[in-house]
Formats: C-alpha cells, sequence, structure tokens
C-alpha cells in the first residue's frame, strides 16, 4: 500500500497530545510494515528525526494549517493534491481534521468533540469551522476512530452515523515513564518539591481541567491532615483570572501550591514518576494521557468517574466526582492513610496498563487502513 499521512502535528520538541499520537502510530506502522510506503504530509519544514524509515518519503504542502481558513486551504486543496500526485491508495489522519475534497478512503482519528460541549474555549471561527465540517468529515470518510469507548459514544449521540463505522483504538505510553528508585525520587523531590511528597497534575491549566476545585480539595486535605505534602501543577496555563487564581488567592495553604509552569518530557517523566499521587479531575476527557502515564510510573492515581476516565484506569485507580471537592479530598487522605490502598492501586495499575501499548494500537490502525 502507499499511505498517505497527515503529520502536520509532527513538530520538533512540541510532541504534546495528538502529536505524541501521530508520532508513536505511524512510529510503530512504518516499522512494522516495511512492505509498504508511507507518505508523511507536513504542513511547514520538518525535522528529520520524524523520517522513521526508509519507506517514509517525506512531502511539505502549504500552507501552514493553524487556523481556520489555513484548516480549509490545506485540507481541501494541498492535500487532495498530496494524495493523487504521490498516488496514495488510503489517507490516515490523526487529528480530528479530514478532507472533502478527496476520494482517496480516509480513516480518521476523533480525539473528542469537546466543541460540542465547551465552546466557550475556542475562537467563534474555529468553533464555526468545526460546526460546519465534522458531520461532513463525518459522511466522507470511510472509517471514523475514536480513542475511547466514550468518544465513540459521545460521537454517535450527536451525530447520525451507524455505529459500525465506528472503532475504538486507544493511546500508549511514551517509554519514558517508568518507576524511579527512592533515591532517584528523593533528587526530583529536593528539586521540584522542597524534598516533601507531592500530588501531581500535569496539563492544560483551564476550567474544563478543573483545577479550582483540585486547588479546594488540596486545602481540605492538608486542613484536616496537617500533613508536609504540596501540590505540585505543570502545564501551560493563564491562571492570572478567573475560577483558577480565585481558588488559589483563597487557598490558606496556598504555599503549598507549586506551579511548574511548562517542564520537558524527560523532567516531567521523572516528576510523574515521583509523585505520591496523579491527582486528574477533569470534568471532560477524550482519553485522559496522564492517567496512564502515571500507572506506567507505578503512581497511583485519584481521577473523575465521568466521560473516559473510569475507563483508562478500570479498577486501578480511584474514581470521584470531579464536581464534588469533598470527594477529591477524602480520596488524598484515603491514599494518605492507607499505605495498602496505595500498593493495590499501583499493582492493579501494572496490571491494567498492559491493555495499552503502541504497538496494539499501530497494528489496529494498520488492520483499518488495509480493510478501506
Amino acid at each position: 500500500m502507499r499511505i498517505g499521512i497527515n503529520a502536520r502535528f509532527l513538530l520538533s520538541g512540541k510532541l504534546e497530545g495528538i502529536g505524541g499520537y501521530t508520532f508513536e502510530i505511524v512510529k510503530e506502522m512504518v516499522a512494522q510494515h516495511p512492505e509498504d510506503e508511507f507518505i508523511f504530509f507536513f504542513d511547514r519544514p520538518y525535522a528529520q528525526e520524524f523520517i522513521v524509515g526508509k519507506n517514509v518519503t517525506p512531502v511539505v504542502l502549504y500552507p501552514p494549517a493553524r487556523h481556520a481558513i489555513l484548516w480549509y486551504l490545506w485540507f481541501e486543496w494541498a492535500i487532495p493534491y498530496g494524495l493523487k500526485k504521490y498516488k496514495c491508495d488510503v489517507f490516515f489522519t490523526p487529528d480530528n481534521y479530514a478532507s472533502l475534497r478527496t476520494n482517496v478512503p480516509t480513516a480518521m482519528v476523533i480525539h473528542d468533540i469537546a466543541y460540542k460541549h465547551f465552546p466557550e474555549g475556542m475562537t467563534k471561527i474555529n468553533v464555526a469551522y468545526f460546526y460546519f465540517f465534522t458531520k461532513r468529515f463525518f459522511t466522507k470518510v470511510k472509517k471514523i476512530i475514536t480513542v475511547s469507548e466514550a468518544v465513540r459514544q459521545d460521537v454517535l449521540q450527536h451525530f447520525p452515523i451507524s455505529e459500525h463505522k465506528i472503532v475504538v483504538n486507544g493511546n500508549g505510553c511514551r517509554p519514558i515513564f517508568k518507576p524511579l528508585n527512592e533515591a532517584q525520587k528523593e533528587t526530583v523531590r529536593e528539586k521540584h518539591s522542597e524534598g516533601q511528597p507531592y500530588f501531581f497534575y500535569v496539563g492544560a491549566v483551564h476550567p474544563r481541567k478543573n483545577i479550582h476545585r483540585l486547588i479546594a480539595a488540596f486545602d481540605n486535605f492538608k486542613e484536616k491532615n496537617k500533613t508536609p505534602h504540596k501540590l505540585l501543577i505543570a502545564g501551560r496555563f493563564a491562571w492570572q483570572t478567573g475560577e483558577v487564581r480565585s481558588a488559589y488567592e483563597n487557598a490558606a495553604y496556598k504555599n503549598d501550591i507549586i506551579f511548574l509552569k511548562y517542564i520537558d518530557n524527560q523532567t516531567l517523566a521523572e516528576v510523574m514518576a515521583s509523585a505520591f499521587a496523579l491527582t486528574y479531575l477533569s470534568v471532560f476527557e477524550g482519553f485522559g494521557v496522564p492517567l496512564l502515564e502515571a500507572m506506567y510510573c507505578d503512581v497511583p492515581v485519584i481521577t473523575s468517574n465521568v466521560t473516559s476516565m473510569p475507563e483508562v484506569v478500570g479498577d486501578a485507580g480511584l474514581c470521584v466526582s470531579p464536581y464534588n471537592v469533598q470527594e477529591i479530598s477524602d480520596a488524598m487522605t484515603e491514599l494518605y492513610k492507607n499505605p495498602d490502598l496505595v500498593k493495590q492501586c499501583i499493582e492493579k495499575g501494572r496490571v491494567q496498563r498492559q491493555q495499552f501499548t503502541w504497538k496494539r494500537f499501530a497494528e489496529e490502525v494498520y488492520q483499518v487502513l488495509k480493510s478501506l
């Protein structure tokens, strides 16, 4: 096969979220199927690190597609041109977008349809783009791949699509996420948390991620237990206004809350592996990759009992209502007071994580493409 790949999120030093998913899936497919040719379509000059095999042909198609007008130009004009020129048999697009102007059989990955639930988090023109195009993409493409059963059900609820058109294919975990020994953990804590144990959150900081309730719950936990634990929050954020800022300013234990902002991937893996627990209480997730990263690091998880998160952690984590501050705080206390529960979560996480490997999911994507 000649497989066209939408590779526009393969950006050096920025392999987060969809970019990370794209890289791991295509890297595995290229390695597993040297008999096939993969055409990587970039929307800007690419880094050589992404040319992951001799059977990869990199192609730059302009313009760089980073807002609604350029999305249209790239997907509806540049991509059809590229697919035709390089005689692609199938097209794999892993980032919620597709092309209406190509007849090349297409498999499209949907990570979520957040624009339906949280349009206030996007510009009006981007929301308008998704409302106009997404339903048309779903009609046009041959196969829709969702990253969780929760996303699959969300799509089926909002769009008149045959359930047979949708398959579930999750995320794996990057190999840098692995357990550390106690001496290594102590070194990380000395550097990032004043030598103290800490709860950890990583991700964007905005209301959908529920950071304001996490801060309130941590405050309750500290008040009740009088422990040295810190709360570390890592990720890009704009908390100067709104609920997150208010929660932080009103926290009695704000001095025990540390904002790490952006940290590189290796540092992130070390901070994750050294955490007392991951506290990931989003109110909406298509998957929730940090949950998987924590389980691969032998770190217990407190997460939300909504959307995809219970699906990812199974019985390996403590699932609570993300809207109930007391429930979140009580889960923190449970882990703090019950070392046996911590051990149980870690052991169950080792079992649960085995379901989520890039090798498995890449082969499943390949079989979808082959069926087209």
